[in-house]
């Protein structure tokens, strides 16, 4: 049987912080408002798109696997930030960064698109169909947002996360995964008028009308994601107590909590980074996992359980065995194009557009 070993990874982050205290400058909240609720202390903005952040995580996981662009055989981008809807952004990464022989495509299940990402990936190499394929994460979130709505404006960030899959003989990789969808309660968490739903010739007002009911969301969130664990783990007859280390999706820290008191995970067991860089959405689950591989928290051998939830509802949860390498075999040492722009410069002309729309909409 063929197994699918994680052999690279790299992360995207751009350089420009906005701080709970940026926001306060402009919406009626707080450091320890938004910090108290979320765990989030701050986040990234990004001046370039998302196939640029998708194409640098993405040069950066193949230095760490050794591989050359065009020895893969397919790149998964998920998103739902692409920069065009047609053709799809995952072609453009394949152009920045040479995958001249991989077939290409995007995958939109929002916050749980790298986690279906790379149940998919490495279902085409268990199959024989392929040998070396690239999974990746990425998202701008907070480029769609309404200023206005304070309870949803400061929960992203953006950013990118990426791995490099290979065919190999030796039981590693993705072993087993639990993958859902909440469609009846797709609603309390939708981006509305944000497709062909959208009145051809309706005003564009530059940003998304984003519904989020919070409380429903974190329930369903727990309850998704507490559901796909609990699958995931009795599939391979595995106890919690079992799993090396836990990397859920970094949406709010009370639900990354409730998961690791359900799962009797320590602190030490359980990777934590949304006081930096808030929900980035499809990349949080490889940004962490990146992480986790740079700070040593990862061994040969360990167990390693991801879980993850997202618009749509979707969920999913997966157990990655890992492989004999924890180092990465090469540096990518290219960095985004340089910007002199501070977070509150990129955000500032969409702040004033929302606060405009709403002026002309109170009229």
């Amino acid at each position: 049987m063929q197994y699918a070993n994680i052999t690279g990874w790299g992360k995207c982050l751009p350089p420009a912080v906005l701080s709970n205290e940026d926001l306060a400058t402009f919406l009626d909240t707080s450091d320890e408002w938004i910090s108290t609720r979320t765990g989030i202390k701050e986040r990234r903005i990004s001046h370039v798109s998302t196939a640029t952040l998708a194409s640098l995580a993405a040069k950066r996981a193949l230095a760490a696997a050794g591989l050359d662009a065009a020895e893969l055989d397919m790149v998964i981008l998920g998103t739902a930030c692409p920069d065009t809807l047609i053709p799809n952004s995952a072609s453009l990464v394949q152009a920045n960064i040479g995958a001249v022989n991989a077939a290409v495509f995007d995958l939109n299940a929002a916050c749980t698109g790298f986690v279906y990402g790379l149940s998919i990936g490495t279902g085409m190499i268990r199959s024989g169909a392929m040998k070396k394929v690239l999974v990746i994460g990425a998202d701008r979130i907070p480029y769609f947002l309404d200023y206005s709505q304070r309870d949803v404006s400061v929960l992203f960030g953006d950013g990118a996360g990426a791995v490099v899959l290979e065919a190999c003989d030796e039981e590693c990789g993705l072993i087993a995964e639990k993958l859902g969808c909440d469609g009846e309660a797709r609603d309390i968490l939708a981006a509305r008028d944000s497709g062909t739903a959208r009145e051809r010739f309706a005003a564009v007002d530059g940003y998304f009308d984003v519904n989020f009911e919070g409380q429903e969301i974190f329930k369903r969130a727990v309850r998704g994601m507490g559901q796909a664990i609990t699958g995931v783990l009795e599939k391979l007859e595995l106890e919690p107590e079992q799993i090396d280390l836990l990397i859920p999706h970094q949406a709010n820290v009370r639900i990354i909590d409730t998961l690791a008191k359900r799962m009797k995970a320590p602190p030490e067991k359980v990777v934590v980074n949304i006081e930096k860089y808030g929900n980035t959405s499809a990349a949080t689950v490889p940004i962490a996992l990146c992480e986790a591989l740079e700070e040593g928290r990862i061994k040969a051998g360990d167990k390693i359980l991801t879980a993850a939830f997202g618009a749509g509802l979707t969920w999913g949860a997966a157990v990655i065995k890992w492989g004999p390498r924890t180092t990465p075999v090469g540096e990518c040492t290219e960095e985004l194009p340089k910007s002199d722009k501070t977070a509150l410069d990129i955000l500032m002309p969409w702040v004033k557009g929302c606060q405009e729309a709403a002026a002309k909409k109170a009229e």
